[in-house]
């Protein structure tokens, strides 16, 4: 044997050797490490829940298993995800549902993945999750069929974070955060009513009949918006995962909301009988100064004055009671009517001159028709110091002659910058504050009436006050009739929309006298039932939406009533 074999020889009894000794000698061999899904969940998703509004494993780590059955990772979303156990327990009171405060760069999941989340139990903001997470395994696939789900609602806490769907029509109720922040409520059982407006409402019901509808994500002005709906209009097969932020439980939905058009925009309002037509309508804040109140562009200004003509073109009424018109003397006043009569014809409507417009940054105006109304006398208004905008008032007869009738123009004080204490603070009934004030000046418009022995009234416009409040019913105690309530089918009779409650602030009630020659009354719901991101507006609001028409051209309804006076052409 060469030496060269001898050496070769060698090393290969040295390789085998080893080999051989290793594979029939008892050494300890290596342990492979844990597979992550080999440790098990501590904790199941209902026992981190509880049975009560918070969690009873605050601040502990724990683990538990579940299939994910929302993804909002993304840091423009919720940057989490919703995983709820496929096998609940028996406890009704406990949630099955969990979220899981993990961004992508913690673990990207997909709906479906069976997952192992090892996090602490927090109670955030009174949102139970699992914050920070440590882990996220994913672990094979499963699924979990959403809950069927009835408003009104016994309680959301023991649905928390829980794949819902509900069975039922849901009425679009509120959409004022729609373009802010993508958020809509539905309600079951139809909208929902403010309580003072109208008998038979309950407020604690209408809490359970509410479902605030997010869009998944946290970001202001987001770029994709949901369908811009009108309140009134329904929503079907709504299904999505149960969040909570900002102190109210949120649907996140997890498949597109199917909404349906049962409240189709009216191009003019419903039409009204009579040889005589008044109106009355706030132009929230037509400002010819700009940069004060309405407008804060000469852009945003033009497309206001253009969305007022259009809604004024719509109602083409005799007269026309206008509040919240900058009070500047004539100038805005006139402006408005210049820019109607551009369009409808030159010496279509005049305006009065408010003789006492008051202090206050806006006035009441009137304009009417030269060709289907002739003044009786000079405008005239109340100097009671009662009133911080005082009312304007004005006698008409038809063209030629025939019975007069007289407009009272109001816009009783508002509702807000409430007083800590005195009569005038909020007493908690309902009716917010400053309601002493309105009575007082619901009082004062009774004596006017008697006072200048004013034939046939009408006293209109945004009185501030719904329609089962204080100064209403002083009205009605004093002899005048609510023309809204006699000819309006309550379920249209609001104007105006606040916190997701309708209701009537808009009003028009008349004497005895007059209410023989009443002969129908509408609202035209273009501004209450609409998004405020389609308003003039042009901050926040994405440029595509704007339209020179008469929808949102405010943000309460005008309204329309028909009289039949004898006399006249």
């Amino acid at each position: 044997m060469s030496a060269l074999s001898r050496v070769f020889l060698a090393a290969l009894i040295g390789v085998v050797l080893p080999i051989s000794f290793l594979a029939t000698a008892q050494v300890p061999a290596l342990a492979d490490p844990a597979a992550p899904c080999d440790t098990p969940a501590s904790h199941r998703v209902a026992q981190v829940q509880g049975s009560g509004d918070a969690t009873p494993l605050a601040g502990r780590t724990v683990r538990v298993e579940g299939v994910v059955t929302g993804d909002f990772q993304r840091t423009d979303q919720l940057s989490g995800f919703f995983l709820q156990d496929p096998r609940p327990d028996s406890d009704p009171a406990t949630s099955e549902g969990l979220f899981a405060f993990a961004r992508e760069s913690v673990k990207d999941v997909n709906v479906g993945d069976r997952v192992l989340v090892t996090g602490r139990a927090t109670e955030f903001n009174g949102w139970t999750e699992l914050s920070p997470v440590t882990a996220v395994d994913v672990c094979g696939t499963g699924s979990v069929a959403a809950q069927p789900y009835r408003l009104p609602s016994a309680g959301l806490e023991p649905v928390e974070n829980m794949l819902l769907t509900f069975p039922q029509v849901l009425t679009v109720s509120e959409h004022y955060n729609l373009g802010r922040f993508g958020e809509v409520v539905l309600s079951s059982q139809g909208r929902l009513f403010q309580p003072t407006d109208r008998p038979g409402v309950d407020p604690a019901l209408d809490e359970r009949r509410s479902l605030l509808v997010d869009d998944g994500s946290g970001r202001e002005n987001p770029p994709v918006l949901p369908p811009i709906v009108r309140t009134g209009d329904v929503a079907l097969g709504v299904t999505g995962v149960l969040g909570y932020g900002f102190g109210a439980y949120r649907l996140q939905p997890t498949r597109p909301i199917g909404y349906k058009n049962v409240n189709p925009r009216l191009p003019r309002p419903f039409p009204v009988l009579g040889n005589v037509k008044v109106a009355s309508f706030n132009t929230l804040n037509w400002f010819t100064t700009i940069g004060s109140r309405g407008a804060s562009t000469a852009a945003e200004q033009q497309r206001q004055l253009a969305k007022l003509v259009a809604a004024l073109k719509g109602l083409d009424a005799d007269a026309v009671a206008l509040m919240e018109v900058e009070n500047n003397g004539q100038t805005a006043l006139q402006a408005l009517v210049d820019a109607v009569n551009a369009e409808v014809g030159a010496g279509t409507y005049a305006a009065l001159t408010h003789p006492y417009p008051g202090t206050d940054a806006i006035q009441v105006g009137l304009i009417y028709k030269p060709g289907r109304l002739t003044p009786v006398g000079p405008a005239k208004a109340s100097q009671d110091a009662v009133f911080s905008r005082p009312p304007l008032i004005q006698t008409f007869r038809r063209k030629g002659g025939g019975q007069p009738f007289t407009m009272l123009v109001n816009h009783l004080k508002s509702k807000g910058t409430c007083p800590a204490d005195g009569p005038d603070a909020d007493q908690g009934d309902g009716q917010s504050c400053w309601n002493a004030t309105r009575v007082a000046q619901a009082q004062a418009l009774l004596g006017l009436i008697e006072d200048q022995d004013l034939p046939s009234p009408i006293v209109l416009g945004d009185l501030n006050a719904y329609g089962e409040e204080d100064p209403i019913d002083t009205l009605e105690a004093g002899g005048l009739t609510s023309v809204t309530k006699r000819f309006v089918p309550a379920p249209l009779r609001y104007s105006y929309l606040f916190d997701g409650l309708a209701g009537e602030l808009d009003h028009a009630l008349v004497g005895r006298e007059l209410l023989k020659r009443v002969t129908s009354a509408t609202i035209w719901h273009i501004n209450s039932d609409e998004p405020r991101i389609l308003d003039y507006n042009t901050e926040f609001n994405p440029p595509g939406l704007y339209q020179p028409d008469a929808d949102r051209s405010s943000d309460h309804d005008p309204l329309v009533v028909g009289l039949t006076l004898p006399g006249g052409r």
